[in-house]
């Protein structure tokens, strides 16, 4: 491992979460997983701490202008090591006058479609668990 001061994680990159957007299907698993595993072999082989990690790649993705998927694996990562709005919001100011205003004005419509993505998958976990739980009642 690198010499991280805090690990990350390395499930952090999981592809199940997804899967079921919008912005992807069944087709794109195994493209995810792939890049799934690459993010965590260069998480593991990164001499930077995994906060600064998260927030070069964030860096990255808006010069590239990178697709919500990619905002939400990454910002699930940043959640696990406890990555701040505003270190975010710092490195988008950072980095706003080399990369221009409409990288990152495209930038932050993708994080909130990421965001969006991450809130829907979550109430239909608990929308699915909700019907098991009362299907289960029903069954007693």
């Amino acid at each position: 491992m690198g010499k991280n001061r805090r690990a990350l994680p390395r499930d952090v990159y999981t592809t199940e979460r997804f899967t079921m957007s919008d912005t992807t299907n069944s087709d794109d698993r195994p493209v995810l997983e792939l890049l799934a595993r690459m993010t965590a072999d260069s998480l593991e082989s990164s001499t930077l701490d995994p906060e600064t990690l998260v927030l070069v790649r964030v860096a990255a993705l808006v010069a590239v202008d990178a697709a919500p998927v990619s905002y939400a694996l990454n910002l699930t990562a940043g959640s696990a090591v406890g990555l701040d709005v505003e270190s975010l919001r710092g490195v988008l100011i950072a980095i706003a006058p080399i990369v221009g205003t409409a990288r990152v004005a495209a930038a932050l419509g993708n994080i909130v479609k990421a965001l969006a993505a991450e809130i829907a998958l979550e109430e239909l976990e608990v929308a699915e668990i909700e019907n098991e739980d009362n299907e289960d009642r029903d069954q007693s």
